[in-house]
């Protein structure tokens, strides 16, 4: 969000756990894209993951990229991360669901089958995120359907594959 925002109209963006507009899509590119070179490899592709604490495979960050990478030139675009952003997780079936998991499954620091908002902040700290545990709390209310204070996978589910 930039500055003037708040200046101008003392509102705050509700923040979300996905990615609303281009804008956010181009600003976690641009964070996977550690060369600053238009494209996301299959080196920072890993890097990222192992960022968050997740050991992958090389043969899983393979399969990612051939998913990802419409074009098979060996490098995510822009644009193909988009698509990829904006995808119907529900079309995809069981693969989309176990992708899901994994990726709940990263969030989940504690495996106890809960996002928290400490965890929460823990990972988008990791990915250079600057926001506060505060913060966290409210983009996890705004997806908690259970009023319990996380997200389970159940939610994060319904979060990902409803139409944005």
């Amino acid at each position: 969000m930039a500055a003037t925002d708040n200046v101008n109209n003392n509102s705050v963006s509700k923040p979300s756990l996905y990615l609303q507009n281009m804008d956010e899509v181009q600003k976690v590119f641009q964070r996977f894209d550690t060369n600053g070179d238009g494209m996301i490899s299959g080196e920072e592709l890993s890097g990222v993951i192992s960022a968050l604490g997740s050991g992958t495979s090389p043969e899983e960050v393979s399969r990612m990229m051939n998913e990802i990478d419409s074009d098979r030139d060996g490098f995510i675009s822009l644009q193909e991360f988009a698509e990829f952003c904006k995808g119907d997780i529900n079309s995809i079936g069981d693969g989309g669901v176990r992708e899901l998991r994994e990726a709940f499954d990263l969030y989940d620091q504690d495996s106890n089958g809960l996002i928290s908002a400490a965890e929460l902040h823990q990972i988008l700290t990791r990915l250079g995120e600057n926001c506060s545990v505060q913060d966290c709390t409210k983009m996890i209310n705004s997806v908690d359907s259970d009023g319990d204070g996380y997200v389970s996978f159940e939610e994060f589910k319904k979060m990902m594959t409803t139409s944005k």
